[in-house]
């Protein structure tokens, strides 16, 4: 026959009625939205890694594809993705002594380090902005072949990728029969032009200094070249725009000048994702800062709306780190 036998040591091991871990209802609710969340950002970067190394040979290489840099012209690899990386870490550091500051009771500290992680947010989320738009817009153009390969183009001279403004011809009866009122193509003064598919052709043609890089890269580990897109002759150049279909210029859900079309896919969905979270966390920060400013939590001698909201901000952080590495260092 058994028998239960409770003690006093016994309840005492389990005794801090709704409070079992020492803390308040709202911050546990948030650790739980965050590892949830967590699992959430898990899973697309899974995805984006399979995708990733299954096509291999074809993904953009992200040094030759992040080279902008705000009222700057130039190639800049990854310089300005570092800087927005820069800046998310330190917003990150402001919100840690803005929480500091919160458990000494320091107001004026508070609104000072909150006011920086505000101005840091919104810099990264401007930042991402201006990248997504570049990244849309694109600024060398490329052309794709029947099978949705990419070709894009060189310099053979200087190795140096060539836009389509360096080589294609303007076609006069082209222009006209593709005009805004006549056809899906068109031309407006003041504008980066656009060119058709003839007038890429009858360019390269006509430029012998232009070669085809195609998306592919070089897997031979041991070639001085590993890693690098495939360079093709002249001939083989050629040959290859015979299969060409359509101009491609910048990158969209559908097409996407630097090569795979799922890399700007992920590109535009776990960017965003993420980007949603800054902008999310800056309007709350918002929030918490006119609270602060106002005294609310002044008045309830507690600053824990400031730690609950930095909890959501270095995850944020947190999850970056591994978006910049997946997407731009790997």
């Amino acid at each position: 026959m058994d028998s239960t036998v409770t003690t006093g040591a016994e309840e005492s091991v389990w005794g801090g009625g709704n409070r079992p871990l020492g803390v308040s209802y709202g911050k546990m609710m948030m650790w739980f939205f965050l590892v949830s969340d967590a699992l959430t950002f898990s899973g697309f970067l899974a995805a984006y890694g399979f995708s990733r190394f299954k096509f291999m040979e074809t993904w953009p290489i992200a040094d030759q594809v992040f080279t902008h840099v705000p009222f700057f012209h130039g190639n800049y690899p990854m310089y300005y993705v570092a800087f927005m990386t820069f800046i998310l870490i330190m917003s990150s550091v402001t919100m840690v002594l803005a929480v500091d500051a919160g458990h000494r009771m320091k107001k004026n500290s508070v609104i000072w380090y909150m006011f920086f992680t505000i101005i840091g947010g919104a810099i990264f989320v401007g930042s991402q902005a201006w990248e997504w738009a570049t990244f849309i817009k694109g600024d060398y153009g490329a052309v794709e072949t029947k099978g949705g390969r990419i070709l894009q183009f060189v310099m053979a001279d200087t190795g140096e990728r060539a836009s389509l403004a360096d080589f294609a011809k303007t076609l006069p009866d082209e222009r006209i029969a593709h005009e805004d009122k006549n056809g899906i193509w068109f031309y407006k003064e003041g504008y980066q032009p656009s060119y058709s598919l003839n007038e890429v052709l009858e360019g390269f043609k006509a430029n012998p200094n232009v070669l085809i890089r195609t998306e592919q890269i070089i897997q031979d580990k041991e070639s001085e070249d590993y890693g690098e897109k495939i360079v093709l002759s002249r001939t083989e150049s050629l040959a290859k725009l015979q299969n060409a279909t359509q101009v491609v210029e910048g990158a969209n859900l559908i097409h996407n000048e630097y090569g795979s079309r799922l890399f700007a896919d992920f590109f535009f969905f776990i960017t965003g994702f993420h980007g949603f979270h800054v902008f999310s966390g800056v309007m709350i920060n918002l929030i918490i800062f006119f609270n602060v400013v106002l005294g609310t939590y002044e008045r309830r001698g507690h600053y824990e709306m400031v730690e609950k909201v930095g909890l959501y901000w270095h995850f944020v952080d947190l999850v970056w780190v591994f978006v910049f590495t997946f997407f731009y260092l790997v």
